[in-house]
């Protein structure tokens, strides 16, 4: 894993697109390995923002950061809790397309909590979320496997629920200010076999952006668990003109 304060890692681009790719809660920005390799080989340029997920101002200015030193238009992706992030990060004209991976999409004035808040539908399960001191959030380790990445490598999900980022309450709490995606090409990809973030839930707010959907069977880590469909869900976000 890298270090919450390291640089955005970035490769030359041929495409003349930049990429820049936001973790979500509870991890950081090393599950995007596979999708980093796939996406340069594919000749972009790809910048990984490390967030600390303590804050959500703070991580919108770690984002911005990636973004100004990008060579290219930018397609910012953003992953569970990173979608609320490249939501307020992504209104500016340098970013040309949005690409939420079961990701949170909120309304100005919302916050991903109230978003949280609303009901699953039958059969659906949502994040098994524990508070920690200090005002911090973690997903049950015991829980985390299944949750977060039934369909990963058991190995790698138990490092992962050791290995968790906690996710500060201020950056869950934090209502959104600026929507760039009632202003952007939006494009999202629902897992359908999520237990974090309900798959219905995914549904109802890329509908809501009039995102073009895609579905893929997967879990909430569908980075870890399909890196090809999702590098080709996001250069398919690259083809949109700047």
């Amino acid at each position: 894993m890298t270090g919450k304060n390291s640089m955005p890692t970035t490769q030359p681009s041929v495409t003349g697109t930049s990429i820049v790719l936001v973790h979500g809660a509870f991890v950081d920005a090393s599950g995007w390995r596979a999708v980093f390799d796939l996406l340069t080989h594919q000749g972009h340029e790809v910048l990984v923002v490390q967030t600390s997920t303590a804050s959500l101002d703070g991580d919108v200015a770690a984002t911005e950061r990636a973004i100004a030193a990008a060579r290219h238009p930018v397609v910012l992706v953003g992953h569970s809790y990173g979608g609320a992030v490249i939501t307020e990060a992504g209104d500016t004209s340098k970013v040309k397309a949005l690409a939420y991976i079961a990701a949170f999409m909120p309304e100005a004035g919302e916050s991903v909590a109230a978003l949280n808040e609303a009901p699953a539908e039958a059969g659906e399960s949502k994040a098994p979320v524990i508070p920690l001191q200090d005002d911090y959030l973690l997903i049950d380790p015991a829980a985390f496997p299944e949750a977060f990445a039934a369909d990963v490598d058991p190995a790698l999900t138990r490092f992962m629920a050791a290995a968790q980022m906690p996710w500060g309450l201020a950056a869950a709490t934090a209502p959104i200010g600026r929507v760039s995606w009632k202003s952007k090409p939006t494009f999202y990809l629902v897992a359908t076999a999520d237990r974090m973030v309900p798959p219905s839930a995914q549904r109802r707010m890329a509908n809501r952006a009039g995102a073009k959907i895609v579905e893929i069977d997967s879990s909430h880590a569908v980075m870890l668990s399909r890196p090809l469909d999702v590098a080709n869900f996001i250069d398919t976000a690259t083809r949109v003109p700047a």
